[in-house]
């Protein structure tokens, strides 16, 4: 099936693909080929892709995914490959974070921001 991952900065992936994981607002969901129909929004996670040359793992910090046809779009308010994510910055990220929540632990800018440290780090270390 046909892939394109998209950001506001850049076109992330486009190409061919067996398979697609992806983590939604309601879980994870996989789309092989000739999957049914379906639009969801994008929970902030590690996306995979099965592209020809092997799995390209991605971080992804929201939006959404479409499937129509043979083809699947993700169009992602931000999106890194496991090449392009900075450790030290995750790292540094998370600890800010985890410093916000011990001051306020409701506070829900900070719980995103851990949660997209950590699938930094987690995207990272799996390339």
């Amino acid at each position: 099936m046909q892939v394109e991952l998209v950001s506001p900065e850049a076109v992330l992936f486009s190409g061919e693909c067996s398979q697609v994981v992806a983590r939604t607002v309601d879980g994870d969901i996989a789309f092989l080929d000739n999957h049914a129909p379906f639009i969801g929004a994008l929970d902030i996670g590690q996306t995979q892709l099965w592209a020809n040359d092997g799995v390209v793992s991605l971080a992804i910090n929201g939006g959404f995914v479409e499937v129509s046809g043979n083809s699947v779009t993700i169009l992602s308010d931000g999106a890194l490959a496991s090449q392009d994510i900075d450790i030290e910055d995750a790292q540094s990220d998370l600890q800010a974070a985890e410093q916000a929540l011990s001051v306020d632990a409701d506070d829900d800018e900070a719980a995103n921001a851990k949660k997209w440290a950590e699938t930094r780090i987690q995207v990272s270390s799996a390339s």
